[in-house]
């Protein structure tokens, strides 16, 4: 699922080609927003939230979209061939220099730009949002420290307790804190969390490469993430994969045994 940096990216590639322009076609391809028209509204702005994206038009209206697993928004000039197949695009846009589609895209809504909240307003901070401030870190502590039992790795991919970060930052982040995911958030300092966080987001939210180890050649990139292969990154090492949490929340997950330090599974999962 694409994490927060990459929403980010790509509300920022999709407001370069549709902001401050009017629509000349709008096509939604999706049953419940069939008889929805914006063709002749300007486009005001593509804004992220956490994972989620929202398109806002004149007229005080919005359209609300998430990427989850599969989805896309993609540029391309008029006229150019699309690089996905055409059966998966649900919404086309149209300005007089560009075309803007969304291609299996998901929670797909037009709502009034001043009930946002009713889409978005469960989520916690954004750690991508340019107007943070202590206040947003203070709530982002406090819930991620509400249950001090919680394991580390789940409470990171809550998104009501700070908005942006999957499973790759999940796993990144608790090998920076020297911790397996599986330890319970009490044993770390929550502020150092949340910073760590938004400081590895925003280093990665204006380049479509993404890199915690401050390195973009193929296969260093990360410390454990995915590198079951490979070893760990920082000391040569055999990185273990196990499952963490359960039904939705269940996710491949990455450590070090020689690295951190906590509670893991006995038994990898397969990959």
């Amino acid at each position: 699922m694409p994490e927060g940096d990459s929403v980010f990216f790509t509300a920022r590639r999709t407001h370069q080609a549709l902001a401050g322009k009017t629509l000349v076609r709008a096509d939604f391809r999706h049953p419940a927003l069939a008889t929805v028209d914006v063709a002749g509204r300007t486009v005001l702005g593509v804004h992220s939230v956490g994972k989620h994206l929202l398109t806002r038009f004149s007229g005080d209206l919005s359209l609300h979209s998430h990427l989850r697993m599969d989805g896309s928004w993609q540029v391309y000039r008029p006229g150019q061939r699309w690089r996905r197949p055409g059966h998966h695009a649900r919404v086309v846009f149209d300005v007089e220099d560009a075309q803007v589609v969304g291609f299996q895209v998901h929670d797909l809504s037009v709502l009034r730009t001043g009930r946002e909240d009713s889409v978005v307003g469960h989520l916690g901070p954004d750690l991508l949002d340019q107007a943070w401030t202590e206040a947003h870190e203070e709530r982002a502590i406090a819930a991620l420290t509400a249950d001090p039992d919680r394991e580390l790795g789940l409470a990171l991919l809550d998104q009501r307790v700070m908005a942006g970060v999957g499973n790759v930052y999940k796993v990144e982040v608790a090998f920076l804190l020297g911790v397996t995911p599986w330890t319970a958030v009490s044993e770390v300092d929550g502020q150092r969390v949340v910073r760590l966080a938004r400081k590895l987001l925003r280093a990665n939210a204006w380049r479509p490469e993404r890199s915690t180890t401050g390195e973009l050649a193929r296969n260093r990139r990360y410390w454990v993430y995915e590198r079951h292969r490979s070893g760990c990154f920082r000391c040569g090492g055999p990185v273990r994969c196990a499952w963490q949490g359960a039904d939705v929340t269940r996710r491949h997950t990455w450590f070090c045994p020689r690295c951190q330090d906590g509670p893991a599974p006995a038994a990898n999962a397969p990959r």
